[in-house]
């Protein structure tokens, strides 16, 4: 649509002026650019899409992120944040925003893409999720910090 369109150009725009004015955008920041529209790629579809993870080895014009964009906005398998937070709803029984640590783990671990409690405890650490005192976790504040990735060091 030619509001996706817009806010796209003006996020290349950005990212074009935080980067030399030059009308590239270096590939190691393609990742950044489609989760600034709404994206949530995962590492793994944007080095499929040309995304580097080093810096200097390839730039994007403006006209070669659309069909990056378009490509991975008509992927379904990937969920948003609403998504994501709907599903833990289901955990929390007062409906106050939390749900049991252990919980947590046990879904991790048990269902969808299941992970390993090795994993779990990484993901843990790297969002700097804790549970509070008795033993439950803001699972929005989870959410968000699992969605935007690890920090970049």
């Amino acid at each position: 649509s030619s509001s996706s369109l817009t806010d796209i150009r003006e996020v290349f725009d950005l990212f074009d002026f935080w980067d030399g004015r030059d009308g590239l955008v270096d590939a190691a920041k393609l990742g950044d650019v489609l989760r600034c529209v709404g994206l949530n790629p995962t590492n793994k579809q944007i080095l499929d899409n040309g995304g580097t993870k080093k810096f200097g080895e390839k730039q994007y014009k403006f006209e070669e992120i659309l069909p990056v964009y378009k490509s991975l906005s008509e992927e379904k398998d990937v969920g948003t944040f609403a998504d994501f937070m709907e599903a833990f709803k289901t955990f929390d029984r007062e409906g106050q925003g939390y749900m049991a640590m252990a919980e947590l783990r046990q879904i991790l671990t048990n269902l969808g893409e299941r992970l390993t409690d090795s994993e779990v405890d990484l993901i843990l650490r790297y969002t700097n999720t804790e549970e509070d005192l008795d033993g439950n976790v803001k699972y929005e504040e989870f959410i968000k910090k699992v969605m935007a990735g690890p920090a970049q060091k």
